[in-house]
């Protein structure tokens, strides 16, 4: 397999474990990135979708202990019950969105002039949440009760119905309109990452699995270990950084970023 092929995996494995756990939408970089790179196709679709497994699995490794616990502890532990409820509520309206929906958003909007406006109008919101954002009345991930975790699943469905909006970006921005605190709002968004994200991802690769062949195994390893990796040290990075400051910096870079990207695709063909 050429170099130049497993350089653009480690980068593209970068650009997912980088930006999929904070509020700047992966599937938007992503996108630009494919473009870019010239790294588009069917086959390559599936590369992506496999990385973002990657990713996945840095949560459940730095989160290994919590999920140890809470499988311990389903039949006679309330907390542990509690989460575990919490998630399947947040993860329902995914589900029932996304199935029916994904063919048409991702044949009219995995483009980057749709991209780039989600990017600049996510920016937007964060300021205005920020702005308005009060003293949480939920400080733990364990204590959300069941109607925000819910809450927190309606809004997620607005990153699936508009790629760019990033599916981070509306599971902790919604979390802190319903009350979470900072660092309450990040974990889940993290817990939740793994059952919808797990799920989204395997029904793809079942999907194109036909496409894939024992010689792209060199591929599909570099993006994934690079995006594992890469998760690891941004969501360390990203607990420390709520727990003392706000979302505005994400803000303005998408505002930034996605202003950029509207003026360089204004004159091309991706409306």
């Amino acid at each position: 397999m050429e170099l130049l092929v497993l350089l653009k995996a480690a980068i593209l494995g970068i650009v997912e474990g980088v930006t999929e756990f904070i509020p700047v939408s992966s599937t938007g970089h992503l996108i630009l990135s494919q473009d870019w790179l010239g790294f588009t196709g069917p086959k390559e679709n599936a590369f992506i979708v496999f990385i973002q497994l990657g990713a996945i699995l840095s949560v459940i490794w730095l989160y290994r202990r919590k999920f140890i616990d809470v499988a311990l502890g389903l039949p006679d532990d309330p907390q542990a019950r509690r989460l575990v409820v919490n998630l399947v509520a947040a993860t329902l309206p995914a589900v029932v969105v996304g199935l029916p929906t994904e063919k048409w958003i991702e044949a009219h909007l995995f483009r980057p002039f749709p991209v780039g406006l989600a990017f600049a109008s996510g920016g937007l919101a964060i300021l205005l949440i920020e702005r308005g954002y009060r003293a949480p009345s939920v400080e733990s991930v364990d204590r959300i009760p069941l109607k925000k975790a819910f809450g927190v699943g309606l809004i997620q469905v607005l990153a699936i119905l508009f790629p760019g909006i990033s599916r981070s970006g509306a599971t902790i921005m919604g979390g802190l309109v319903l009350g979470l605190s900072r660092t309450a709002a990040t974990e889940f968004s993290f817990f939740l990452a793994v059952p919808a994200m797990t799920g989204a991802a395997l029904i793809k690769l079942v999907k194109v699995r036909h496409l894939m062949t024992p010689a792209d195994i060199p591929l599909f390893a570099v993006g994934f270990v690079v995006s594992f990796f890469s998760a690891l040290l941004v969501i360390r990075a990203l607990l420390s950084y709520v727990s003392r400051r706000s979302f505005v910096p994400f803000a303005w870079y998408r505002i930034f970023f996605g202003a950029l990207i509207l003026i360089l695709y204004w004159s091309r063909d991706t409306f």
